[in-house]
């Protein structure tokens, strides 16, 4: 497969005419494409050529694909065949489903209403199960894999499954093992792995749909792997406010860091999760849930359960624990957690003897009676009501402003900026006509800076940078005649010191994504050769008609490669 993967587009592919990219991540790219054979349109997943190097990979992925292929269930994605080509390149063709994945649903729509995330999760824990019945793991559950056709949900990219019984690592340099922000203690860990481990990313995925934000968000993927390892998120509860507080108990579970610690079977943490929301749940954390099952179990599954929270076993496990547990539960406290970084964590070990520690909670000291007391007078009521109204009030304030820069809001579309995308909210929008927008906590001085042009009088940005370097962040989005997605890094170092204020130092192009658009990505830097005034970039240049569109994200760092520049170049819709 060539370098440019739009040569291949008109070509011909192992009897397929590729028509169009439809998707493309690390390890593969999606194109549609005719089967002239049966005249129908498929969806051709062509892997890099470097994975075919590797046999021992071809031959796995070629027998699991095929396994895949003879499961037949509705919520799987069906497999037409799965090879290599003349020249040894991989490839998969599958049903082409015309429709939207999850990640751009959340993306464009935010939170998850709850009759709809129920029947989503419902259909995927359902395609999950299956597969595990047929011994094999997914390993990559992710919102981008699951494919939405109306009502109908499809769980895809089962193209890097591992079988329970295979050894850990796909290929020699074990280079694919998943995604980090959906990643299992025991993935991360290389322990050996079972179903769990995929019902571990159903819950992230889950907790992604009904709040539209990770479980853990960090600024690169060591720290993220850490919160998996350690940490808890936050509660949901406190994310969605008309969501019970049952259901962090169930999320506790299904995201407990011990896979022996979670639900026997997804299909289990689903129904038990739809009971948590309906207030069927009379035990969430003992045994099979209350009420009536809402979704359908599986065949294998349909038998007892083991008891919930077994005592952890040291080492690899290789399935579901039976029998009842001895002793007290040793996974996570039974009442919701009080955020990421509530209390001391255990460090985790990196190895297949880790085991996280539950925290212990102190018993309530006892209550003594006490001799009844003369009752007020009416003053004395008046007023402790309105200290304690008073209180609350403060209280109040204090947590809205504690969780300020915890809420996102959403660009809308305009002439300058055709597109939106996700902000932190406490940053404002400045919209300079029909010419470029930006989105920063200091909006109005930006703006100055960027219509001033390379002459511009960096004094106040100078200031902002002194003051608060942490604020002197945002997003700069403008369309022009002039970029080019397929520029070299001299071309764009000269288009950008046209367009912007101060001079521009830009690194290699790295072909990526904006949201779910092919984009080229520049790393560099913005400085004023005046005051010495720098500013750090991540930029993101959108081939788009009729003009080509520059989206920008700008702090006053060394690297800008943060959370928050990854959460808003995910958010990325183009109008």
């Amino acid at each position: 497969m060539p370098l440019n993967e739009r040569s291949l587009i008109g070509q011909e592919v192992a009897g397929y005419y590729i028509e169009d990219i439809v998707g493309k991540g690390g390890m593969a790219v999606v194109y549609l494409a005719l089967d002239p054979r049966l005249s129908r349109r498929v969806a051709l997943k062509i892997l890099n050529p470097v994975l075919s190097v590797d046999d021992r990979f071809r031959q796995r992925f070629i027998l699991e694909s095929r396994t895949v292929a003879s499961i037949e269930h509705p919520n799987i994605i069906p497999i037409y065949e799965a090879n290599a080509d003349a020249d040894g390149v991989l490839y998969i063709a599958m049903r082409y489903v015309d429709g939207l994945d999850l990640r751009r649903l959340i993306y464009d729509r935010g939170p998850l209403p709850i009759g709809q995330a129920n029947q989503i999760f419902a259909q995927v824990a359902a395609a999950l199960d299956a597969a595990h019945a047929h011994d094999l793991i997914h390993r990559d559950v992710k919102p981008a894999n699951i494919l939405l056709a109306g009502d109908h949900v499809y769980l895809t990219d089962f193209g890097i499954t591992k079988h329970r019984s295979s050894i850990s690592g796909l290929t020699q340099t074990d280079q694919f093992i998943g995604t980090p922000r959906y990643m299992s203690p025991e993935q991360i860990n290389k322990e050996h792995i079972d179903g769990r481990a995929d019902q571990y990313a159903l819950a992230c995925v889950v907790y992604e749909g009904l709040s539209a934000r990770l479980p853990f968000q960090r600024e690169n993927d060591i720290a993220l792997l850490w919160a998996h390892l350690a940490e808890q998120p936050t509660p949901l509860s406190q994310l969605r406010p008309d969501l019970p507080a049952q259901i962090d108990t169930v999320m506790l579970r299904a995201l407990a860091k011990a896979p022996e610690q979670r639900y026997a079977t997804c299909t289990e943490f689903v129904t038990a999760l739809r009971d948590a929301i309906s207030g069927n749940q009379a035990d969430p954390m003992g045994g099979p849930t209350s009420g009536p099952h809402l979704v359908p179990r599986q065949g294998p599954h349909s038998g007892p359960h083991p008891a919930p929270y077994p005592a952890p076993v040291p080492g690899p496990t290789t399935g579901p624990p039976t029998g009842p547990p001895i002793g007290p539960p040793t996974g996570p406290p039974t009442g919701p957690p009080t955020g990421p970084t509530s209390g001391p964590h255990p460090a985790p070990i990196l190895g297949p003897s880790f085991t996280p520690i539950g925290s212990d909670r102190a018993p309530a000291p006892p209550t003594h009676p006490t001799a009844p007391k003369k009752r007020p007078g009416r003053v004395p009521i008046v007023a402790t009501t309105l200290v304690a109204a008073v209180a609350a009030l403060a209280l109040v304030a204090m947590i809205i402003m504690n969780h300020q820069g915890d809420t996102w809001s959403r660009y809308k579309t305009s002439a300058a900026a055709p597109l939106t995308f996700e902000y932190p909210g406490d940053w404002t929008v400045r919209t300079h006509q029909d010419l470029f927008a930006v989105v920063s906590p200091h909006a109005q001085e930006f703006e100055s800076l960027f219509v001033a042009g390379p002459g511009a009088d960096w004094s106040a940005i100078s200031q902002v940078v002194e003051d608060d370097p942490d604020s002197a962040s945002g997003v700069y989005v403008q369309v022009s005649d002039t970029l080019d997605a397929g520029g070299n890094s001299e071309q764009m170092k000269a288009k950008m010191e046209a367009l912007l204020p101060g001079q521009v130092d830009v690194g290699k192009p790295v072909p990526d994504q904006a949201g779910t658009s092919p984009a080229t990505r520049f790393d560099g830097s913005l400085h004023d050769p005046a005051t010495g005034t720098r500013l750090g970039f991540v930029s993101y240049v959108i081939d788009r008609q009729p003009k080509t569109m520059l989206v920008m994200y700008f702090c006053a760092k060394a690297t800008c490669d943060d959370a928050t520049q990854t959460r808003i170049r995910q958010s990325v819709h183009l109008s």
